[in-house]
């Protein structure tokens, strides 16, 4: 925490006053980001514009987008809100039909993409034309992707079909593994939304 404080041109003790410890600021860190990121997509007005906007927000915000999918799939990660999962979800839904949940698969294929992408780039330093390829060209990937999943309605994936009880991005009501209850994540994140938002006004 001292270094944390260090970093921030603050003190161990106000920062205390704020964040209980490390996992507290980290989940802080996760918040706001999903926030911003929500905020960027939420201004597009289709699947390909959100998938490069995601993209772009990635690179330009690469330290926090890493901390948000830290162990994403694991408590608390997999138990807070996932806006911007669910929005690119229901554009796949208007876009298919059906209701969101049904379309979840597809938006993890879709997620993993633009993800890998993402990765790819942070971690490899890509910047110039080939930043702009590689936009362009998990543009283009996700939109085939979409495109074979409107005319392949009703068929068989490969695999095993989707869980019932593996649900994601719905909070407290996520889970992973059969009989997972985590009853108190919701108002948990609810009272340190706005004891938050207390502290800013």
């Amino acid at each position: 925490m001292r270094g944390v404080a260090k970093a921030a041109s603050t003190t161990t003790p106000t920062l205390y006053e704020r964040y209980t410890d490390r996992d507290d600021i980290l989940r802080a860190v996760r918040i706001r980001t999903r926030v911003e990121l929500f905020g960027a997509l939420s201004r597009t007005r289709s699947l390909p514009q959100a998938c490069q906007r995601y993209l772009e927000f990635a690179l330009d915000n690469n330290h926090a987008y890493e901390v948000l999918f830290d162990g994403f799939a694991q408590p608390p990660s997999l138990y807070e809100p996932w806006p911007s999962f669910n929005l690119m979800r229901l554009r796949l839904a208007q876009r298919l039909g059906g209701s969101p949940r049904k379309h979840t698969r597809l938006m993890l294929s879709l997620w993993s993409l633009m993800h890998g992408t993402a990765m790819l780039m942070i971690r490899g330093g890509v910047t110039g034309p080939l930043r702009t390829q590689m936009i362009h060209s998990c543009l283009d990937a996700l939109e085939a992707i979409a495109a074979q999943a409107a005319r392949a309605k009703g068929k068989t994936y490969s695999g095993p079909k989707w869980p019932a009880h593996l649900i994601l991005g719905e909070a407290a009501h996520s889970k992973v593994t059969d009989g997972e209850v985590y009853a108190g994540a919701k108002s948990s994140f609810n009272t340190k939304a706005r004891t938050r938002s207390k502290q800013k006004s």
